[in-house]
């Protein structure tokens, strides 16, 4: 459905507009009929929309309720209205939808500790082999000990 007229009075074209774009755009495939719900008047296509269907069109919930109502298409009509949640039940759903945020918050923290505790163990193994690595390589007698007068250092060389 595609709304025109002015304020306060609207009236609606019935059209046909491919899934991605909307029907405000003003491309429209189409135009099967109109609608003016002040004074109910329905002047519709229904060769041109029993042909757009029979191609796989999906008409909308209104509209398709429109259609079922003026004996177009022989099917039940569609619910538009949200489904109504008593406040004892939506209380319930919201406490749930808490507990599962909250299991899954535990479960975020539990996977962040164990790498972290991982991510620890590599450091420590990387710093043991640093340790390890000086011990075992000989030490060169040729290098001069910080310690020593540069003077020591090249007496030492020759």
């Amino acid at each position: 459905m595609q709304r025109t007229g002015r304020i306060n009075s609207p009236s609606y074209r019935i059209v046909v507009v491919e899934h991605a774009r909307s029907p405000k755009a003003g491309n429209i495939v189409e135009k099967v009929g109109t609608y003016d719900p002040k004074t109910k008047e329905k002047k519709l296509n229904a060769e041109r929309i029993k042909y757009w269907i029979s191609v796989g069109a999906q008409p909308s919930a209104t509209v398709h309720n429109m259609l079922v109502s003026l004996g177009i298409l022989n099917a039940k009509k569609i619910n538009v209205l949200p489904k109504y949640k008593a406040p004892a039940e939506a209380a319930e759903a919201e406490k749930e939808a808490e507990a599962a945020k909250a299991a899954e918050h535990a479960a975020k923290e539990a996977a962040k500790a164990a790498h972290d505790a991982q991510v620890e163990a590599e450091k420590k193994a990387v710093e043991e082999k640093k340790e390890e690595a000086p011990a075992e390589t000989p030490a060169d007698e040729t290098k001069a000990d910080p310690a020593k007068p540069k003077e020591e250092a090249v007496a030492a060389k020759e």
